[in-house]
Order: structure tokens, then C-alpha cells, then sequence
């Protein structure tokens, strides 16, 4: 199926679509005011960084069409095991100011500590924004852990700050693929992103056309085949449903057996990066019921050393 390159909006439109968005589901969930005004605060964050990142200069990556497209036909994602160089000064002092959106946002505590580490040198931004670059989550937990801090909000503070980043890239990968690169893109057919390795945050399906949206770098792509995407289950295990009979445009795909959910929601288009996860924060209802029926995530797929070459 092909790879889908969702088209650059103007900050402008970004934004008064990002409001728009916001409006419908206040509408519907007042309850969730307070964490749509923190998702309002760390989106500007992520976008002014993206507009930093694009004012500036990508590094050049030595990563032909031809060996891209070899990594992809063995499963492996084009930026697993790269060693790709961070514009760690750009994205230092968002990690800061992340941390202090969360702070305020809720967080309290658990993300000022976290800011004070990153401060005063306890967490070295560099190897931490690596770490998340490459996906390796255990890493970061652990530096976390033995640190005293939150290691979910840890990863999360990471992951915002770089998403800009490795977003820009996947866009200057793909959107000049080449013939080799493109029918290899074509060509994935697995449940994780094509790009960066990361599961997806959901799918979003527009006109009949179920894309999964990537949680990380808002990759899109499609499946040739309708299954668990976590473990290709397409018989009687594998189930779509609607919770809520009155909202069929919101339903959860679920697998017995592997025990993982994939969200689902019908838009009238692809969301543009970094809304994706208005996307998400709207579907969260959908995570509870997955979970209270024992369903959840799987951990990141590890991609192991050999998967530069």
C-alpha cells in the first residue's frame, strides 16, 4: 500500500486548526479542559522548536535510496542504528521550558525535579536526546529511575523535544524517496513505523482508508492486510469495536492474542504534524476501556546492532 506524505500546513493554518480541533472536543468532554490547556501550551513549544529546526540546516545524512530500501525489505526502519547527528543546542533549552509547561500543567514536582536535573548537568540533554532519538526506552528509564525521577516523564519530556526533529527528517527522507525507496515504502507492510521504529498512536481513517499515524515522527502509512498490528492475528481473535454504539467512528482494535489495542477514529483528513495528538488526547476514553479489559501497548520492538548495514 502507499506511503502517505501528509502536506506541510502554514503555522497559521496549524494553528487555527489545532483550535478548531480543540473546540470539538471540549464540546464533547469539558472534563478534559485542564489537559487540553497544557497539550495547548507544549504543542506551541514543539512548533516554535519545528520552526527553529526548519529556519536551520538538517545534517547531511550519508544514507542512500538504494541501502534504505535494503534495511526496509528486512523490516528494519531507515533510521534504526544510524548514527544521526542532534542539534543538541537547539533542543537543549526546550527540555527546559517542557518541564516547566508540565510543571504547570499538573506535573508538578516529578517534572521541576527533572528540569533541575537536566540544569545542573545530572542528566547530560545530549545522551538523553540520543536515547530517545534511537528509541531506547530501557535507557532511559533506568537513567531515570536511578536518578529519583519519574521515568514515563522523563521519556515523554525527550520525546516531545525531539519529535520536531526527527519529524523534519522522515519528511526529507520520504518526500524525496526515489524509485527504489518509494517501492520499498510501498512495499512495508508491519505495524511499526517505517521511519523511526515507534508503534503508532492510532489510526486515523479517512475516506475508507485506515492510515496509521506514527506516535513519534506522525509517520503515515497503510497496511496491505487488516489485522493486529502487533502480531498479524486476523482470525476470530482479532476484533474491532465501537465502546460506545453511538460513536461507531471511534472503535478499538483488539487481539487476544498478543493482548494489545490499536485506536481508531474516522477524520475528514490526516492530521498534520504536531496535531496528531489532539488525535490522541481525544480518544483517551478509548485507552481506559482497552485497559480494563486487560489490553495495553507492547514495548518498543528493539532493533539490535546490526541494523545500520
Amino acid at each position: 500500500m502507499p506511503h502517505v506524505l501528509i502536506p506541510a500546513i502554514s503555522r497559521q493554518n496549524q494553528a487555527d486548526l489545532a483550535e478548531q480541533r480543540w473546540r470539538g472536543v471540549l464540546a464533547g468532554r469539558p472534563d478534559l479542559a485542564p489537559a487540553l490547556d497544557l497539550q495547548r501550551r507544549l504543542l506551541r513549544l514543539v512548533s516554535d522548536l519545528a520552526a527553529t529546526l526548519e529556519a536551520g540546516r538538517l545534517p547531511r545524512l550519508s544514507l542512500p535510496p538504494k541501502y534504505l530500501a535494503a534495511k526496509l525489505a528486512r523490516g528494519v526502519p531507515v533510521l534504526a542504528g544510524e548514527p544521526i547527528p542532534l542539534p543538541v543546542a537547539v533542543l537543549r533549552p526546550a527540555l527546559g521550558q517542557l518541564c516547566e509547561a508540565l510543571a504547570e500543567g499538573g506535573a508538578g514536582e516529578a517534572a521541576t525535579h527533572i528540569r533541575d536535573a537536566i540544569v545542573n548537568g545530572s542528566i547530560e540533554s545530549g545522551s538523553l536526546l540520543t536515547a530517545s532519538l534511537a528509541r531506547n526506552q530501557a535507557a532511559i528509564r533506568t537513567g531515570a529511575s536511578h536518578r529519583g525521577l519519574a521515568p514515563d516523564l522523563v521519556w515523554l519530556v525527550a520525546e516531545l523535544a525531539v519529535s520536531p526533529f526527527v519529524h523534519a527528517l522522515q519528511r526529507a527522507l520520504f518526500g524525496h524517496a526515489g524509485d527504489d525507496l518509494q517501492r520499498a515504502l510501498d512495499a512495508w507492510n508491519r505495524g511499526y513505523c517505517p521511519a523511526c521504529g515507534s508503534w503508532p498512536a492510532l489510526a486515523e481513517v479517512v475516506g475508507g482508508h485506515r492510515t496509521l499515524r506514527c506516535s513519534f515522527c506522525s509517520g503515515a502509512w497503510e497496511l496491505s492486510t487488516y489485522a493486529c498490528i502487533y502480531c498479524e492475528e486476523s482470525g476470530e481473535k482479532f476484533v474491532t469495536a465501537a465502546p460506545d454504539e453511538e460513536r461507531k467512528d471511534r472503535r478499538l482494535e483488539v487481539c487476544s492474542t498478543c493482548g494489545g489495542y490499536l485506536k481508531t477514529i474516522d477524520l475528514a483528513e490526516l492530521s498534520p504534524f504536531p496535531l496528531l495528538s489532539i488525535s490522541d488526547i481525544e480518544t483517551t476514553d478509548l485507552d481506559v476501556a482497552a485497559m480494563e479489559h486487560g489490553y495495553q501497548r507492547p514495548a518498543l520492538k528493539e532493533f539490535g546492532a546490526g541494523s545500520r548495514g
